[in-house]
């Protein structure tokens, strides 16, 4: 009798062979020697067979166990807002790094509304929530596999340990007539009768957005019942029938409400006392992430996770977790025409199996796939795939890797 995992292991050794024997097949081209970025950070960069043919893998291995390496999310210095990879590392310091979440990153469906450039799911910086989840049915990016949600994430706890797992928003307003539950923080949709809070780490985009499509469907009208509220100092300082743009100063909370929310909102008035709070919750653990991203997972426990997609190629970019999350895992496709066809999320899954990944996270793809890493002994990154639109994509956030003697 098969025991678990049996399967996959013998899939992993099929690719390493396919590993080898492709890079052998294009000699100058592949890396398939460790090449050592920074203290406890390496790359390689080797082909695959795939289903619509030869595909190039960009690989980083982050060793968490050696002292000064570390991983935090880089972000352009707002939600709302996005840069190329190379610019969040390099104004960072990262040695290294692989793009993030997906995004808002069109509204044609909503003429004359502003698309974002905000992520899908919750995001954690320097143990710092800055937004939690949108609805599923809000997202943008492949079908999700089934039982999983937008609240997916991959971080690295307080503990020093990269786990996948699942953030949940936990929030309240308390006003004069009553408390409400928060139903966003600083997302680009809000769930249908919620109020979200839109703070000084969403930046400039307007929030407009969070009023727009429904639970289940992106494509929906914009509502027609809205309300926003502004505080600041723990009182009401302005209120506006419809959400606005601009800068949040600190100390200052946007509260947006749509349909039921906007309804008691418009209870507020100027002067009155409210207060906000919010955090995001580790869903089944008590250790707290200090960084954390969106996407979703493909590779738990070694098995790939029901019915992932096996037709549909790509361009990807997706981490690993190993060594019982003491070894981190970052890889990116090339984009080059020659390899542009790209994986399936299931080859995604079996390639990460295939490197030693015991769960694997995939993170936004096509475009926005890119990987960036310094030469030895270089004081800037440089991107190391080709990105499938011939340059980079400006992206919302990224995984940036530090290495400091």
């Amino acid at each position: 009798m098969r025991g678990p995992g049996t399967r996959t292991r013998a899939l992993a050794t099929v690719l390493l062979a396919w590993c080898a024997l492709l890079a052998g097949a294009t000699p100058g081209t592949a890396e398939a020697v460790w090449t050592e970025v920074a203290r406890g950070v390496a790359y390689r960069s080797f082909d695959v067979a795939a289903l619509g043919g030869p595909a190039r893998v960009h690989l980083l291995s982050v060793d968490l166990r050696e002292s000064g390496v570390d991983i935090d999310l880089l972000t352009p210095g707002a939600v709302g807002a996005r840069a190329p990879l190379s610019v969040l590392a390099g104004t960072r310091g990262a040695v290294a790094g692989v793009n993030g979440d997906f995004f808002n990153i069109t509204e044609t469906q909503h003429p004359g509304v502003e698309a974002t450039g905000a992520p899908v799911g919750p995001a954690i910086a320097g143990g710092r929530a800055l937004k939690a989840a949108v609805p599923t049915g809000q997202r943008f990016g492949p079908a999700l596999p089934p039982g999983t949600d937008t609240r997916e994430v991959l971080g690295v706890g307080v503990d020093g340990r990269a786990r996948l797992g699942r953030l949940t928003l936990d929030g309240a307003v308390s006003t004069p007539r009553g408390g409400l539950a928060l139903g966003g923080l600083n997302q680009y949709a809000l769930p249908v009768d919620s109020v979200g809070v839109f703070t000084s780490d969403w930046g400039a985009a307007s929030r407009l957005r969070a009023t727009c499509g429904t639970d289940t469907d992106r494509a929906a009208p914009c509502s027609a019942e809205t309300y926003e509220v502004t505080v600041r100092d723990g009182r009401v300082l302005a209120v506006a029938g419809t959400p606005g743009r601009g800068t949040i100063a600190d100390g200052t909370e946007v509260l947006v409400g749509r349909e039921a929310g906007a309804r008691r909102l418009r209870s507020l008035t100027v002067g009155d006392r409210v207060g906000v709070r919010h955090r995001l919750v580790a869903d089944g653990s008590r250790v707290p992430y200090r960084f954390a991203v969106g996407g979703y997972p493909v590779l738990r426990s070694g098995e790939p996770l029901p019915g992932l997609d096996a037709t549909t190629s790509a361009v990807r970019s997706a981490a690993g977790v190993m060594d019982r999350g003491r070894r981190l895992l970052l890889m990116a496709l090339d984009g080059s025409p020659e390899h542009r066809t790209g994986l399936t999320i299931a080859e995604v899954a079996s390639v990460m199996a295939g490197v030693g990944a015991v769960d694997a996270f995939s993170l936004d793809g096509g475009g926005s796939s890119t990987l960036v890493a310094r030469d030895p002994d270089a004081s800037a990154v440089t991107v190391r795939n080709h990105p499938a639109g011939g340059a980079e994509r400006p992206v919302p956030n990224g995984i940036g890797i530090f290495s400091r003697d």
